[in-house]
């Protein structure tokens, strides 16, 4: 299993907006994502699973995936990095 965690640093967390934007990021990939916070758990691919976390600005968030190429992992975490 591979995974990256990561600090929401957007102001007003995780809505509907980045939250949209980062679903169709992963649409695009093959490989499965998980995300993780607070003892919640939701497929990336799924918007309204995300927005049922209610992530906030400072919450940690821990994205698994266990068949998803290196590269693909590593694509995800530099767009959290870069939005999110």
């Amino acid at each position: 299993m591979q995974q990256f965690e990561y600090t929401i640093t957007d102001p007003n967390g995780l809505h509907a907006r980045p939250a949209g934007l980062l679903v169709k990021k992963v649409q695009g990939m093959s490989g499965e994502f998980v995300m993780e916070c607070r003892g919640k758990r939701a497929d990336l691919k799924r918007l309204l699973a995300i927005m049922g976390m209610g992530i906030r600005c400072g919450d940690r968030v821990t994205v698994k995936s266990e068949n998803a190429s290196e590269g693909e992992l590593h694509k995800l975490k530099n767009y959290f990095e870069e939005n999110l």
